[in-house]
């Protein structure tokens, strides 16, 4: 069964979202483009992870759409009112045009929050990677996420973050039969438990400092290699998109 990598309680069978599974809890601060997404559909809360690419534009998962999202940045527990954090409300919330919620192809959104974040050694964005620049299988990157430590397991209070592997594109043909090797990304070595899980939806792949990909979804059981949204493809719709609001 695939599983978007939100939570799990939103999700049709079709689907299940993200959680970090054999990794460890990150240095406080340490990837300040982090956010965290509290999101509201039909009166209930679910997260998402999502992350700063510009003052006041966060980047997540076309699958973490809600009626109302709030996002918290500068933050490492999520339970604490920590002085580093910032909330901030959602302005417009911009799913990809041709985003599909039954395949999930081109699983991205980007989030205008109401307000331009202060830039602090917390708070900072990411870089995104060059149009059509590609990550290669056996290259290590990194995902980060406040999801599920693992299947039947509770979500992370504090920060928590696991290195992966780039995979081959064979293998996620094999494994999932929607997968896009143009728009979407391999990663997670098969052999390892280590693996994004429910509620790490939304948040960065990242590959020597850049946001290469965005969590989208996986098996439902924990196992990998997942699959993450090619951020490269989509550069210049994001660029377009935040040009225009």
């Amino acid at each position: 069964m695939v599983l978007f990598l939100l939570l799990v309680a939103l999700l049709s069978p079709a689907g299940e979202a993200g959680k970090i599974i054999g990794g460890h809890e990150a240095k406080p601060h340490s990837r300040p483009y982090m956010a965290f997404l509290q999101i509201k559909i039909s009166g209930k809360s679910y997260r998402c992870g999502g992350f700063l690419v510009h003052e006041d534009f966060v980047l997540t998962a076309a699958h973490c759409l809600g009626s109302s999202i709030s996002v918290t940045l500068g933050a490492h527990n999520i339970v604490d009112r920590e002085r580093t954090q910032q909330v901030i409300q959602v302005r417009r919330a911009i799913p990809h045009p041709h985003y599909n919620d039954k395949t999930l192809a081109n699983d991205i959104m980007l989030l205008q929050l109401t307000r331009k974040a202060e830039m602090s050694d917390a708070v900072s964005p990411i870089n995104l990677p060059r149009s059509l620049e590609k990550v290669k299988p056996g290259m290590m990157c990194s995902v980060a996420g406040w999801g599920q430590l693992g299947v039947n397991m509770p979500s992370a209070d504090k920060l928590q973050e696991v290195n992966l592997e780039v995979q081959s594109e064979e293998k996620c043909i094999a494994r999932f039969k929607n997968y896009i090797p143009i728009t979407q990304i391999c990663a997670g070595d098969s052999t390892k438990r280590k693996n994004s899980f429910s509620g790490d939806s939304g948040g960065p792949l990242v590959c020597n400092g850049v946001a290469q990909g965005i969590v989208s979804y996986g098996k439902d059981d924990g196992t990998t290699p997942d699959v993450y949204t090619r951020i490269s493809s989509f550069l210049s719709w994001i660029q377009r998109t935040m040009r225009r609001y």
